[in-house]
């Protein structure tokens, strides 16, 4: 669980700083590139704990 608020942190301040460097003159593409990897993976792991929509429910 605290797992989960870590990447949820991380996602966080990846997007905020994507926007930032958007509003700069000339935005640097060294910082983006490794941000949208970064926000990709985070994002994968989190939704990796998602469960399926399509998982039959026992009963």
């Amino acid at each position: 669980m605290k797992l989960k608020y870590i990447y949820i942190t991380a996602m966080l301040v990846v997007v905020f700083l994507l926007i930032w460097e958007q509003t700069q003159t000339k935005p640097s593409i060294w910082i983006q590139i490794p941000a949208i990897i970064i926000f990709f993976i985070g994002m994968s792991k989190l939704s990796a704990k998602t469960p399926s929509k399509n998982q039959e429910k026992e009963e």
